[in-house]
């Protein structure tokens, strides 16, 4: 398989958490109920993602049965790509893995000629990690009301990191110029501290 991708139709999001009502509580999310947030997510990644445009999701989609995730997955725009998160391994079901180009682990690929890892947990370490490769994740839930038990270790992150998720963007899927443009900006800020 060929995981090379084009810079200006691919995008990447994480811990959508569809159909899950207490992560409203857990993160601090603004949203009355699940619906509205079903509903403000699925609106957030149509108008950025085309039809033809590629998504990676690099964990933790959904909650529920197979009516919940297809019902989500039938609404949403572009060709998606799961990276499986710790919620994910409990709700992977039968009867909906077909709507996603690729379901794995973890993944490593290019987009224009940045080579980019991915997998839904910030590492420490991770291949080519000090030679120019970055990595994109999830999991930690970053946003300005992060409390959760990892804020503090993401200081240790490398400036060619990036947390993905929807707390951390508006809860919404970020194009490959913007998280372009903020690692750049990171790594230039590490070499002026």
């Amino acid at each position: 398989m060929d995981y090379k991708f084009d810079a200006e139709h691919t995008f990447f999001t994480s811990d959508t958490h569809f159909s899950h009502a207490n992560i409203i509580r857990f993160c601090h999310r603004p949203f009355k109920d699940v619906d509205q947030m079903n509903e403000a997510l699925i609106a957030n990644w149509n108008r950025v993602v085309e039809p033809d445009d590629t998504v990676f999701h690099l964990g933790d989609f959904c909650l529920g049965g197979s009516a919940e995730w297809n019902n989500i997955l039938n609404r949403l725009n572009g060709k998606i790509y799961l990276i499986i998160g710790n919620h994910d391994r409990k709700n992977i079901r039968q009867g909906y893995m077909n709507k996603f180009e690729d379901v794995v682990m973890q993944m490593r690929i290019e987009v224009g000629k940045r080579s980019i890892y991915l997998n839904h947990y910030p590492f420490l370490s991770y291949g080519g990690a000090y030679r120019d490769v970055w990595q994109l994740f999830g999991h930690v839930h970053t946003s300005p009301n992060s409390t959760g038990l990892d804020t503090s270790r993401l200081d240790m992150l490398l400036p060619t990191q990036y947390d993905v998720g929807v707390d951390n963007n508006n809860y919404t899927p970020v194009s490959y110029e913007q998280v372009r443009k903020i690692i750049l900006k990171q790594i230039d800020k590490a070499r002026n501290i």
